[in-house]
């Protein structure tokens, strides 16, 4: 069983460009143990932390004594597995998203954590983004009034090469860009709607010579019959991040991530009693992205209070078996039961 320390030592599991925002976010030193399969990049890594022992074996990572705290950033086929050993070897464990590649494995994991009495978060990192808390903030206090439906989009443009990198491997990644970026707007559109319980839609290849899919479509319900509609792509060829929520008194439409996505921003639309043009609010966050120490403060805290992470394990179960049922009714092959 894990024990309960002030300050967490951490081993960072993979340390690509993941595990270095992981580490560029945490307190210095607390990194204990770099581990990658290319111990040059672990290396590397280990260099920027004072102490830090560099590895290529995932046991001696999950079983140092100098470790409280396992953070997983792997491919995504190797995701649960490294976490099944990090929870047996009483660790507490962030696994960045899907955290695995079926519901089956996120179920093995789920009695794992409970039988070894350890938490797991899941890096849904969205969450904590200041347009996405913002948003929270102002759905929370009721202005929006009663939920009617929740409009998203996420795509990229992929780049030269795309479909012979990892994410083009279903063996390897578990799905194209449903399983990659789509999730994000699943857990988010759960977030406002709840439960889905009906799922519908497809995914598909349009672009991308691969055999995973670069667009899906989704209109997912919740047991009211409240619709998120959700388009993810890898052929958007320019960045967009847009997700809108939709109130019988109001509206939040959250645009940009920073970066190649566009300026942050949430617009919250009014309505008034005489209908017409809304009232409008803007609000704008330009000065980056500080959703990775957020949530790593945030788990730290589930750990000092042992309070069930949010999202964790349920989350990632709920927004993976809309994955596979759209993956299946698709009718990709390597998706089948």
């Amino acid at each position: 069983m894990s024990t309960q320390v002030d300050r967490p030592r951490v081993a960072l599991i993979g340390c690509g460009l993941i595990g270095q925002k992981r580490l560029a976010n945490l307190p210095s030193g607390s990194v204990t143990v770099a581990c990658d399969l290319n111990l040059e990049r672990a290396r590397k890594l280990a260099a920027q932390s004072p102490g830090c022992l560099a590895t290529d074996s995932v046991e001696q990572a999950v079983a140092s004594p100098n470790v409280d705290v396992v953070m997983i950033a792997t491919l995504n086929a190797s995701l649960a597995p490294i976490a099944c050993r990090a929870v047996k070897a009483g660790k507490h464990v962030l696994v960045e998203k899907p955290a695995a590649v079926s519901v089956k494995e996120i179920k093995k994991l789920e009695t794992l954590a409970s039988k070894h009495a350890v938490l797991v978060r899941v890096g849904y990192n969205h969450r904590y983004h200041p347009a996405g808390r913002k948003a929270l903030e102002v759905f929370r206090s009721g202005a929006l009034g009663p939920i009617l439906f929740v409009r998203g989009r996420y795509g990229q443009g992929g780049r030269l090469g795309y479909e012979k990198e990892w994410r083009a491997d279903p063996k390897l990644s578990g799905g194209g860009e449903l399983i990659d970026q789509g999730v994000h707007l699943i857990d988010l559109a759960g977030i406002f709607l709840g439960e889905f319980t009906t799922v519908e839609g497809h995914a598909t290849t349009c672009f991308w010579k691969m055999p995973v899919d670069d667009n899906a479509f989704l209109s997912l319900r919740n047991k009211t019959g409240h619709t998120a509609w959700l388009h993810v792509s890898c052929s958007e060829w320019k960045n967009l991040f847009s997700l809108e929520i939709y109130g019988r008194d109001g509206k939040l439409h959250w645009e940009g991530l920073g970066g190649s996505y566009g300026l942050e921003r949430l617009t919250y639309y009014k309505m008034l009693p005489q209908m017409g043009p809304p009232d409008t609010t803007i609000w704008e966050f330009p000065r980056g992205d500080e959703s990775w120490k957020i949530e790593m403060a945030e788990f730290f805290e589930d750990i000092r209070l042992r309070r069930t992470p949010v999202p964790g394990l349920k989350e990632a179960r709920a927004a993976l078996a809309v994955v596979e049922r759209i993956y299946r009714s698709s009718g990709f092959a390597w998706a089948k039961p």
